[in-house]
């Protein structure tokens, strides 16, 4: 395995002074190390935005790298298709192999797992598997600069293992609302609500306190819970509707708070666990320190919008954001750091089974139940 020290070293004695990414598991020990710089890291919204910062890092002649999931590559091949090489830009991703081998990872990764290799090929950028010994590391990056003579970008697949994850030092406790003490105080207001949990470790902790049909659980497609839950909400104008999102995950597709607001579903309560991290993949920092969620969400045409950090003010807010016409949003301020993460609701049910008994708990009939 490669040190997370000796990956970051060697790509700093080669010229690399600028990174942007979205976190992975697989690349934490990195991401944790850079971003301790100023300058070095800027963590972007999604995938694709990480590309373009970085492409304009290398365009101002600073040689850059992108750090990403797989499962984030499909934010990314728009700017790598339609910018990165057709301008040459001589960009170099690093991409983790989530889900590779087959059946070595979550449910969710599976089709990605697969189709990464053939996705890069396609898209005619070189690309290299890396094998986990800083030989190896440096084979490839001395491919990587052939490329580069050429003007074009390169990725380079990173599998489970390959680079150590990042060593924390021991931090202090934090006082504050945690998520799943949050979490337990928003689900005494879901009645019959339809809720979403966003992917990572909300939709766990939602799974561990309050695992109900009604529930939907995401653990893929980052940022996509409120476009789900609106897709139902404009559906089913009598059925409540509650996303319980995170920071990170709004940050991700932000326009769709827009989409939210044009449309005003009058059933739909926003609810965003802000920890201001990552906290799924290593808990490395997001942007959200700077928002302002009520300025944000009124700006975007929400009717009514709450920010609390204290559970007695949990409750007063969600009666509010129940019982008043939305859409609405309520921002809880939870710590950082927590115990233990619960089981994903993937350890007892299948991602099809979710679906099937949320569809029943909705009132709709699926084919599977009518071909039975």
């Amino acid at each position: 395995m490669i040190t997370a020290e000796a990956f970051c070293a060697e790509l700093l004695e080669r010229g690399y002074g600028f990174f942007s990414g979205v976190p992975c598991s697989y690349l934490s020990g990195p991401t944790y190390l850079l971003s301790q710089h100023p300058g070095y890291y800027v963590p972007a919204a999604n995938e694709g935005a990480a590309v373009a910062i970085a492409a304009g890092a290398r365009m101002a002649g600073t040689r850059s790298a992108v750090l990403m999931q797989n499962s984030g590559l499909g934010n990314a091949i728009n700017p790598l298709a339609s910018l990165v090489l057709p301008y040459r830009i001589p960009l170099l991703a690093f991409v983790s192999l989530r889900g590779w081998p087959p059946g070595t990872d979550e449910p969710q990764h599976a089709v990605m797992g697969t189709a990464t290799e053939a996705i890069v090929n396609a898209c005619g950028m070189p690309s290299w598997v890396l094998e986990p010994s800083l030989d190896a590391l440096a084979h490839v990056l001395d491919q990587v600069e052939m490329a580069e003579l050429n003007h074009m970008p390169a990725c380079v697949l990173v599998p489970k293992g390959t680079v150590e994850g990042a060593r924390h030092s021991e931090a202090a406790e934090e006082e504050g609302l945690s998520r799943a003490a949050a979490i337990v105080a928003v689900s005494r207001h879901f009645g019959q609500a339809a809720v979403f949990g966003t992917t990572g470790l909300a939709s766990r902790e939602l799974f561990a306190v309050c695992d109900r049909a009604s529930n939907f659980y995401m653990q893929g497609s980052m940022g996509h819970a409120l476009g789900l839950g609106l897709g139902v909400a404009t559906q089913r104008p009598d059925h409540p509707v509650i996303v319980l999102d995170g920071d990170g995950a709004v940050l991700m597709h932000m326009g769709t708070l827009c989409t939210t607001g044009a449309l005003a579903p009058p059933n739909l309560v926003h609810v965003v666990l802000d920890n201001t991290a990552y906290a799924s993949t290593g808990g490395q920092p997001t942007t959200s320190a700077v928002l302002d969620w009520p300025r944000l969400a009124l700006a975007n045409g929400y009717r009514n919008a709450w920010v609390c950090a204290v559970e007695a003010e949990l409750d007063g807010v969600m009666r509010q954001a129940t019982t008043r016409p939305g859409p609405n949003l309520v921002a809880i301020r939870v710590r950082s750091e927590e115990s233990a993460a619960p089981p994903r609701a993937t350890s007892k049910l299948s991602p099809s089974s979710i679906r099937e008994r949320f569809e029943r708990a909705l009132g709709h009939v699926g084919t599977s139940e009518l071909e039975e």
